[in-house]
């Protein structure tokens, strides 16, 4: 998963692993319920994409304005990444009933089949172990469940698997199609240091491909470590920052050599880039290549504000298959897609919730669907913001060029299945 929470200060991108901590007793009486829904996907999946699903459209969220307030007034407590409570916001405030533009709605249907199955996987094969999905948040004013969340899901995964299927461009495209099938909740961005900000400011993350060594060498000198196990349960590393690694406790000769073991050495630049970005490729000097994703943490918050190389939060890594996204540790991390992945707050607003982002005018209106698979420090709490993960490049001039074409700021609609 991306780290976007010291990237979102640095290219105006933003990412970070999170590592999520246990919900508490008023979780636990709901998992073996939620536990038994979450691993029954639907047995149904091509009923699911007939058109006797207009039988069971909600009417009764929209008004003949199509515009009614579908959240409730009570009060909606946001918490950070710690489960503790930082403000109040009515759902009204937020969410709002709407209906999708008539523009095409673009996305890689594969791409987005592969984030849409790993994240239904994830809730299915995890749920136990990570009660934080199994909150509603913010879109529980608005009468959205666990359920409603699964279902959405299964249906998209459904109707993907069937036009894939059939070679024929998916009817998740069609805006008529999602208007007919879907509730459409339109997102305002709820940001109380700057209450006029309506539209989701939208940064982007990467993956970066950095030259890199399995050795240290004078230009390759700075390691990126993995914590070994028989030293983890007293969570030493707890005890440093960035700082106090970089000055080599690590190494040979420092205080805590041996505890870690480092998996490649980069240069500073591209620790950093490592550090921000969550996931790295790295380009060995011996012709071999790996991905390499952020594990634990030294629990040291991130900062909003302070420039990357200043920051003490520290983050220790493993070597993975693919780019990944949210999960409770490591190796359970979703498998994420450059195109379909948002990165956001999935303790307040969810893990799974399918956007569709919607910027320019006219002509120029453009549609862009896809899963909040990821989070980071930068998101615990955020109401205001998403990080779209726009690729893999070979530099920030690569990068810098392809996100011009994007938006900093677009309207954002929450897709539920009626």
């Amino acid at each position: 998963m991306s780290i976007r929470f010291n990237r979102k200060f640095f290219l105006t991108l933003g990412f970070a692993t999170v590592s999520l901590v246990s919900l508490g007793s008023n979780y636990a009486h709901t998992q073996s319920k939620a536990q038994q829904q979450i691993s029954q996907p639907s047995s149904q999946p091509v009923r699911l994409v007939t058109t006797s699903f207009q039988d069971g459209l909600t009417a009764q969220h929209t008004t003949s304005s199509g515009k009614e307030l579908v959240a409730a007034s009570t009060p909606y407590k946001v918490i950070d990444e710690f489960k503790k409570y930082k403000f109040s916001v009515n759902g009204s405030q937020v969410l709002s009933s709407e209906k999708l533009p008539t523009a095409k709605v673009n996305f890689n249907q594969k791409d987005l089949l592969f984030v849409l199955s790993n994240t239904r996987k994830y809730y299915q094969n995890y749920a136990q172990q990570d009660p934080d999905i199994l909150r509603t948040g913010l879109l529980g004013t608005a009468g959205v469940t666990l359920q409603d969340t699964l279902k959405t899901l299964d249906f998209m995964i459904a109707v993907l698997k069937e036009d894939i299927a059939n070679n024929r461009a998916t009817r998740l495209q069609d805006p008529n199609f999602i208007n007919s099938h879907f509730r459409v909740i339109k997102w305002a961005a709820y940001k109380p240091q700057n209450p006029k900000q309506k539209r989701l400011r939208i940064t982007k993350y990467a993956v970066f491909s950095y030259p890199g060594s399995r050795k240290k060498t004078s230009t390759y000198n700075t390691a990126i470590y993995s914590l070994k196990d028989n030293y983890i349960t007293d969570k030493f590393y707890t005890r440093y920052t960035k700082q106090d690694v970089l000055s080599g406790i690590y190494e040979p000769g420092g205080k805590e050599f041996g505890k870690v073991e480092p998996l490649a050495y980069l240069t500073r630049q591209g620790l950093e880039e490592a550090l921000m970005q969550g996931t790295i490729l790295i380009n060995f000097t011996d012709g071999s290549q790996g991905f390499f994703n952020v594990d634990r943490n030294n629990e040291i918050p991130f900062i909003r504000g302070v420039k990357p190389t200043a920051q003490k939060r520290y983050w220790y890594f493993k070597k993975v298959d693919a780019i990944k996204g949210y999960g409770y540790k490591i190796d359970a991390k979703i498998s994420i897609k450059p195109g379909v992945t948002f990165a956001g707050d999935v303790l307040n607003i969810g893990l799974g919730r399918v956007i569709v982002m919607e910027y320019g005018q006219g002509r120029n209106k453009r549609l862009r669907m896809g899963v909040i698979a990821d989070t980071g420090g930068a998101f615990l709490p955020n109401l205001y913001q998403l990080d779209f993960l726009a690729g893999i490049f070979k530099n920030q001039k690569d990068f810098g060029r392809y996100i011009s074409q994007l938006p900093e700021y677009a309207n954002a609609y929450i897709l539920v299945k009626k």
